[in-house]
C-alpha cells in the first residue's frame, strides 16, 4: 500500500512540473503574440502612410542623376 501511495505522489509531482512548464511556455508565447501584434500594427500604419502618399501623387521618386538612366 505504501508503495502505491509513493508512486501516486511521484506521479502528482511529475504532473505538477509538467503543468508548470506548460504555463511557462504559454506565458512566453503570449508575450511573443503581443510583440508580433504591436509589430503588425506598426507595419500596417507604415503601409497606410505609403498608400496615402501614393494616392496623393507622391509616387516613386525619380532616380538620382548619377543612376545612369
Amino acid at each position: 500500500m505504501e508503495e502505491r501511495i509513493e508512486r501516486l505522489e511521484n506521479l502528482v509531482t511529475l504532473q505538477d512540473r509538467t503543468i508548470e512548464k506548460l504555463n511557462d511556455a504559454i506565458f512566453e508565447q503570449q508575450q511573443q503574440i503581443r510583440d508580433l501584434e504591436q509589430l503588425m500594427k506598426r507595419l500596417a500604419g507604415k503601409l497606410r502612410e505609403i498608400d496615402d502618399n501614393l494616392d496623393q501623387g507622391g509616387g516613386p521618386e525619380a532616380p538620382p542623376p548619377h543612376y545612369g538612366g
